[in-house]
C-alpha cells in the first residue's frame, strides 16, 4: 500500500513538474505578428518597429512574417487557425476586418468569430494624389477631366482595400465619370501614378509622404475633416465643397478568437508601451500616421462602426468584387 502511494505521489510531482515545464516553454516562446502586406510597405515598416519595443515588455522575441494576398484574406485565415495561446498575432488594416465582410459574399473567415481585437496602433487618412507633371493641379481640374466625354482613371491598392472606398466616396458625392483601377499592393499603382498611366492615386498619408516631398506626385485633397500636419498645405474635400468624403485608415492587433482576457490584456499593455517608444513615435513624426491605442472594447465598437459604414456605402452603391 505504501508503495502505491509513493508510486501515485512520484506520479503527480512528475505531472506538476511538466506542467510548470510546459508553461515555462509557453511563456517564454516568441511571438509572431503576421502582417497582411509584403515586406517594405508602411504596414511592415509599423510592424517591425513596434514588434522591436513589444520585445521590451513581453521579455520574449517578437518576430514579423508577411502574408500577404486577398486583401488581407491569407493573413487573417492563417492567424484565425493559430493556437490561441496569444503567440501568433495579425496585423492588419480596416481591409481585411471591416470591408471584405460586406464586400465578398464568402470569405475563408469570419473576424467576428475568428480573431479577438487588442488594440488599435494607428490611424491615417487617405490622400488623392495626381501626376505632378500631369497638367491636373487641383481638384477643379481633376473633376472637369473626369466629366469629359471619356472620363478619368483613378487607381487603388486593391479591391476592397480604404482606397477602394475612399474613390466610392468621391464617386458617389460627385457623380463624377471615374473609373476605378485596382492594382495589387499600394507600389504599382503609386507607379502608374507617376508615370501618368492612370488619372491618380487614393491611398495613405503615410504611404505616400515620400512621393509627395520628392515632387512625384501631387496631393489636391484629403479625405478627413482636418487637413493633415504633415500635409497642412492640402485641403479638405469638405473645404473644397465636397462633403463627407471622409476615409481614415487605420492598423490594429489581433490574436486568435479564444485567446484568454489575461493575454489580450498582458499584449495590449505591451502595444500600448510600445506606441509611448521614442522609436515609434519617431516613425510617427515622418510618417504622417496618427497614435491611436484603444482597450479591446473600444477597438471592437470602431469596427461595427466602420463595418456598418463600409457595407451601407457598398449597398447603396452596387460594389462588387469585379468593379
Amino acid at each position: 500500500m505504501l508503495e502505491t502511494k509513493k508510486l501515485a505521489l512520484g506520479k503527480t510531482i512528475l505531472a506538476l513538474a511538466l506542467g510548470l515545464s510546459a508553461a515555462g516553454v509557453n511563456a517564454s516562446s516568441p511571438t509572431t505578428i503576421v502582417v497582411a502586406f509584403p515586406a517594405g510597405g508602411p504596414a511592415d515598416s509599423l510592424a517591425r518597429v513596434v514588434a522591436k519595443e513589444m520585445e521590451v515588455t513581453l521579455k520574449t522575441s517578437v518576430i514579423v512574417e508577411n502574408k500577404p494576398g486577398g486583401n488581407g484574406a491569407i493573413a487573417a485565415s492563417y492567424v484565425g487557425r493559430a493556437a490561441p495561446d496569444g503567440n501568433t498575432l495579425f496585423l492588419s488594416s480596416a481591409g481585411a476586418i471591416a470591408i471584405n465582410p460586406p464586400l465578398y459574399p464568402k470569405l475563408v473567415y469570419n473576424p467576428d468569430k475568428d480573431l479577438a481585437p487588442i488594440s488599435m496602433l494607428v490611424s491615417t487618412p487617405e490622400v488623392l494624389v495626381v501626376p505632378a507633371k500631369g497638367k491636373v493641379r487641383n481638384i477643379r481640374d481633376f473633376l472637369n477631366e473626369a466629366n469629359n466625354a471619356s472620363g478619368t482613371t483613378l487607381s487603388s491598392s486593391g479591391i476592397g482595400s480604404m482606397p477602394h472606398m475612399a474613390i466610392s466616396l468621391l464617386k458617389a458625392q460627385t457623380r463624377a465619370n471615374i473609373l476605378h483601377i485596382p492594382y495589387k499592393g499600394a507600389a504599382p499603382a503609386i507607379q502608374d501614378t507617376i508615370g501618368g498611366q492612370v488619372g491618380g492615386f487614393f491611398g495613405d498619408i503615410s504611404g505616400l509622404v515620400s512621393f509627395i516631398k520628392d515632387d512625384r506626385v501631387l496631393p489636391i485633397a484629403i479625405a478627413a475633416p482636418q487637413r493633415s500636419r504633415v500635409l497642412p498645405e492640402v485641403p479638405t474635400f469638405d473645404e473644397l465643397g465636397i462633403k463627407n468624403v471622409y476615409a481614415n485608415n487605420w492598423y490594429g492587433i489581433f490574436a486568435p478568437k479564444g485567446t484568454s482576457s489575461d493575454r489580450i490584456a498582458t499584449i495590449n499593455a505591451a502595444v500600448h508601451a510600445a506606441l509611448k517608444s521614442e522609436s515609434v513615435l519617431k516613425y510617427v513624426g515622418t510618417s504622417g500616421v496618427d497614435v491611436t491605442p484603444t482597450t479591446p472594447a473600444e477597438f471592437a465598437d470602431i469596427i461595427s462602426a466602420d463595418t456598418k459604414k463600409w457595407g451601407d456605402l457598398i449597398k447603396a452603391e452596387g460594389i462588387t468584387v469585379n468593379e
